[in-house]
């Protein structure tokens, strides 16, 4: 039990400095990927055929791809395009176009909630597609899609440890640091499991909390 602690806190630095740059990824990334993915939605459902063909063609895309090498590509393929970032950008970048398609079916579920009427009426008062969208359809389809778009945030917190295979000091590389000071590998995995469940928990509390208010609010 000794050794257990003193691996937390004989190396508090580096812990902290991982799970700090995770938080970092996580929140850069779902900021990103919930804009990117409302406008993929917006896109999915637009009367513009065009729009409508990028918006499945990127969703089937990259649902499809291994987060692995949608990273690969982007911190290997952007320098080749002379786009030059750090790894930790190259990591933003990549997450967020990954769950951004994640994020634009959860947004598109809680879309075809919302009865075709509520459109229609807002339409035959002279509202534009825009319009319609941002006033009458996505503040009821919200509601719907709080628990599906809180299991992608889920997933993009747990999915930030693959950036460690690029070079970005996130919790992920602490496993590794740790063994190369000799520390016993299975006590800094347990420690990283309770830094996951820190973060993971306020994402459940906050779930639960939308989800109560609004079906008051119903």
């Amino acid at each position: 039990m000794e050794t257990f602690v003193h691996t937390l806190t004989d190396n508090w630095a580096l812990f902290r400095e991982g799970f700090v740059t995770t938080v970092e990824l996580f929140v850069l990334a779902a900021a990103g990927a919930i804009t990117g993915g409302i406008t993929l939605a917006a896109m999915r459902v637009s009367p513009v055929p065009s729009f409508r063909t990028f918006g499945a063609v990127y969703v089937n895309l990259l649902r499809n791809t291994p987060l692995t090498l949608v990273l690969f590509f982007v911190a290997f393929g952007f320098p080749y395009l002379q786009i030059n970032f750090s790894f930790f950008v190259f990591a933003v970048i990549g997450l967020t176009a990954y769950h951004a398609a994640f994020v634009c079916e959860a947004v598109r579920s809680g879309i075809n909630t919302v009865p075709v009427g509520q459109a229609e009426a807002a339409r035959s008062i002279g509202l534009t597609f825009g319009q319609t969208l941002r006033f009458v359809v996505l503040p009821q389809a919200v509601r719907a899609v709080v628990p599906p778009l809180a299991s992608v945030m889920n997933a993009l917190l747990k999915n930030t440890t693959v950036a460690a295979g690029f070079s970005v000091a996130e919790a992920a590389s602490i496993r590794s640091n740790l063994s190369e000071l000799g520390y016993p590998v299975l006590a800094g995995l347990a420690w990283m499991v309770i830094g996951f469940l820190i973060l993971v928990i306020p994402i459940a509390v906050l779930q639960r909390h939308l989800e109560r208010v609004w079906r008051v609010a119903r």
